[in-house]
């Protein structure tokens, strides 16, 4: 996510997404058999990080019960950390690597059993 979106954007993706979300699942389907290419590992790694950083901001609440406009501040607040997120995420990358590596592992033996 590059910048924070308005309300109209939100709605417009959630409507998006809602048509598209037997096509995601059957595409997510087919890529959990394959290793994930770095690309995705560092993106994980960036979606991590930034959850790290909202659990902080949000203290004990949960993003889902924020409403549109408080979650438009937190999308800024988390913008405006970019560089801090990638230092998170460069931290959490062997962390994930290893826990893909395990993941194909479990994935061969259970194909060969």
């Amino acid at each position: 996510m590059d910048e924070a979106l308005t309300i109209a954007q939100r709605l417009k993706r959630s409507r998006v997404m809602k048509q598209k979300s037997k096509i995601i699942q059957r595409k997510r389907a087919i890529a959990m058999k394959k290793r994930a290419p770095s690309e995705v590992i560092q993106k994980r790694a960036l979606k991590k990080a930034r959850d790290v950083l909202t659990k902080k901001i949000l203290n004990n609440k949960s993003k889902s019960e924020l409403g549109y406009g408080e979650l438009d501040q937190l999308d800024k607040k988390l913008d405006k950390k970019k560089a801090v997120i990638k230092k998170i995420a460069k931290k959490m990358l062997p962390q994930l690597k290893k826990a893909e590596k395990e993941r194909i592992a479990k994935l061969r033996s259970s194909e060969w059993n």
